[in-house]
């Protein structure tokens, strides 16, 4: 059943054409790269009749999970009374290892724009007959991830600004080194001289951007869900909605 599967990462945005994607096969080739609205990007994941979906977005707002104090008791360090409320639990849990997120509201006008894509996609998936990972014997499957906290475990620490030529260079090499088949930024390097310095004249085609980079990065968790189970994590609670992280045990801070 899972012979020629598809690992498809998905990073919903604003604006007109609000999710990028990057699809990924067995191999770890790049099969298909795009920038496209809801409708589209739904059209080109039905394409693979076997696939694993990785969203770069929460699965809902938060279940106020952080309100029951035997919840928050499985939490340590104890958590101080009246903090952490508006929060999940897989984001609290990422917040004690001093990873930053942005936290997910209870209500979902409350929650930014691209968090609401990002239900409006899951919806959508699960309309398709998308099942949570993990499913067994399932064809269709999506999982939440941060690519953030993936990028901070797989590297042992903080990686530099996303925004930053420096961070996507980073990000780009990291994923290289893990056998994706993408451009190996280190060329970037190569192709610069004095005279394309002077004219401004970078290849800057050698490096995805970084929305690319965070869709990248969750396409091979998807990969890594498959092909080697044993060095991830689903942090959170199930019904409330659970992260990815691409490591067994994390450590106690980065």
């Amino acid at each position: 059943m899972f012979q020629n599967t598809h690992y498809i990462g998905v990073d919903p945005l604003g604006g007109i054409k609000p999710f990028i994607f990057i699809v990924l096969d067995d191999q770890l080739s790049l099969v298909q790269k795009g920038w496209a609205d809801l409708s589209e990007t739904l059209t080109h994941i039905g394409n693979y009749p076997n696939c694993i979906v990785a969203v770069c977005s929460p699965y809902q707002p938060n279940q106020r999970l952080m309100e029951n104090d035997a919840i928050r008791s499985t939490i340590t360090p104890p958590l101080k009374p009246g903090r952490w409320l508006n929060y999940r639990l897989c984001e609290v849990i990422l917040r004690k290892h001093r990873i930053k997120i942005i936290p997910t509201p209870a209500r979902e006008q409350d929650c930014p724009r691209w968090m609401q894509k990002g239900f409006q996609f899951y919806r959508k998936l699960q309309k398709m007959g998308f099942q949570r990972f993990p499913t067994e014997n399932a064809s269709h499957q999506f999982l939440e991830t941060y690519p953030h906290a993936a990028f901070t475990v797989l590297l042992g620490n903080h990686p530099l600004p996303k925004q930053t030529l420096e961070g996507r260079l980073q990000r780009q090499l990291l994923l290289y080194e893990k056998n994706l088949h993408l451009p190996d930024p280190m060329r970037f390097f190569e192709e610069v001289t004095r005279y394309k310095v002077l004219q401004g004249n970078f290849p800057m085609d050698l490096v995805l951007i970084p929305n690319e980079l965070d869709a990248a990065i969750a396409a091979y968790c998807a990969w890594l869900a498959k092909h080697d189970p044993s060095s991830i994590s689903l942090i959170g609670d199930p019904e409330e909605g659970q992260i990815l992280i691409p490591t067994k045990e994390m450590r106690s801070r980065y």
